[in-house]
C-alpha cells in the first residue's frame, strides 16, 4: 500500500515541540559558526603532493579550489552567517587541502551543475556526495572517502531495534523518498516477501521533511528509510529518532561516495593518496565523528573502483 500525505493540524502541537527542541539542540550538538575554531586540520603529506601529476594544472597557485553544493547538512550548509559554508564535505576538503599542502578555496555551485563547472575547469575537484558510478566514470576520476549510505530511522523511545534484512520491514509503516534508490530498495524487498508470504509493508510519502518525523513520532510511521548522513544528523540534533540498520545505497552492490576530478587529469591518485593518509592519521575518522557519521567511514579509499553499473 502506498500512502503520499501532507501537512495535517493534527500534527500542528508535535511541529511547534519539535522545531524549538531542534532549534536547540543544533546549537549544542553541531558547530555551524562561521568561525569552525574545532575543525580537524592535518599536515602536508609529501607522499600525496608527490602523486599528483605535473601535468595537473590547478586553478590558483598554491590552493585548492573544491566544488559542492551547500544545503544538506551535515554534509554542507551555510553557517550562522548564511555565507560560510560549513559542514563535513567542507571539514574533508580542508584535510585534503593541508594534505596538499595548498590553501582551500570553496565554491558553492548548484548540484545540476557542478559537471559543467569541473570540466570547465572552474574548479579542481568536487566534494559533493558524488557516487561512483560507471557512467560518470566515462567523464570523471574518483577517489573514494565514504560509504554511500541509507539508514532506517525509527522512534528514539520506541521498541523496534533493528532492520537488518527484507524480512525486518513485513507489515511496517515506512516513510521513503519517491523516484530515488531507496524507494526502489523498498519496494524490492517488499515483493520479495510478499512473494514469501509475508505482510506486505504501507509505503508513505511526505513533501514535508518536518512533517515526515512527526509521523515518527506520533506513531503513524515505523519507520523512514532515506539517506542515512542526513538521517544522521536530525537523529543528533532532536534525539527523537535512532539507527535501526544501514543498507548500500547501491544495494545489492555496494556503493562509495568520491572526490571528483577531470578524467584524465592526473588529480586523482595524489587526492587517494592524501586520503588513505588521513585513514591512517585518524584524521578522517575525527571528521566524520564530528558529524556523526562514523558509520559511513571506508576502511581504504581508491582510484576510479567499480562504480554503479548503467541502468
Amino acid at each position: 500500500m502506498i500512502r503520499k500525505t501532507g501537512f495535517s493540524a493534527a500534527f500542528a502541537g508535535i511541529f511547534l515541540t519539535v522545531l524549538a527542541g531542534a532549534g536547540h539542540a543544533v546549537d549544542g550538538g553541531f558547530d555551524l559558526s562561521p568561525e569552525q575554531k574545532d575543525r580537524v586540520r592535518t599536515e602536508k603529506s609529501a607522499s600525496a603532493i608527490e602523486a599528483i601529476s605535473k601535468s595537473f594544472k590547478f586553478v590558483d597557485d598554491g590552493k585548492l579550489t573544491i566544488g559542492l553544493a551547500p544545503g544538506n547538512p551535515p554534509l554542507s550548509t551555510y553557517a550562522t552567517d548564511a555565507k560560510t559554508v560549513v559542514g563535513y564535505d567542507v571539514d574533508l576538503a580542508q584535510l585534503v587541502a593541508d594534505s596538499l599542502g595548498r590553501e582551500l578555496v570553496v565554491v558553492p555551485v548548484a548540484w545540476a551543475d557542478w559537471p559543467l563547472g569541473l570540466q570547465s575547469g572552474k574548479f579542481d575537484a568536487v566534494i559533493s556526495n558524488v557516487t561512483v558510478t560507471e557512467q560518470r566514470k566515462e567523464k570523471f576520476d574518483f577517489s573514494t572517502y565514504r560509504k554511500d549510505e541509507l539508514g532506517f530511522y525509527v522512534k528514539s523511545s520506541g521498541s523496534l531495534t533493528s532492520i537488518k534484512e527484507p524480512k525486518d520491514i513485513a507489515g511496517l509503516k515506512i516513510i521513503t523518498d519517491p523516484g530515488t534508490n531507496q524507494e526502489k530498495i523498498l519496494l524490492a524487498w517488499d515483493k520479495q516477501n510478499v512473494n514469501n508470504g509475508l505482510k506486505p509493508i504501507e509505503v508513505q510519502y511526505y513533501d514535508d521533511e518536518a512533517v515526515k518525523y512527526l509521523a515518527i513520532e506520533s506513531g503513524r510511521a515505523d519507520a523512514v528509510f532515506s539517506v542515512n548522513a542526513t538521517q544522521a544528523y536530525k537523529a543528533k540534533v532532536n534525539g527523537k529518532t535512532k539507527l535501526v540498520g544501514t543498507v548500500s545505497g547501491g544495494w545489492p552492490i555496494t556503493a562509495e561516495v568520491a572526490v571528483t576530478t577531470r578524467k584524465g587529469s592526473g588529480a586523482a591518485e595524489g587526492i587517494t593518496q592524501a586520503l588513505n593518509d588521513l585513514i591512517a592519521n585518524g584524521k578522517y575518522k575525527q571528521v566524520l565523528d564530528r558529524w556523526n557519521l562514523g558509520s559511513e567511514a571506508i576502511d581504504k579509499a581508491a582510484t576510479n573502483p567499480p562504480g554503479l553499473p548503467n541502468s
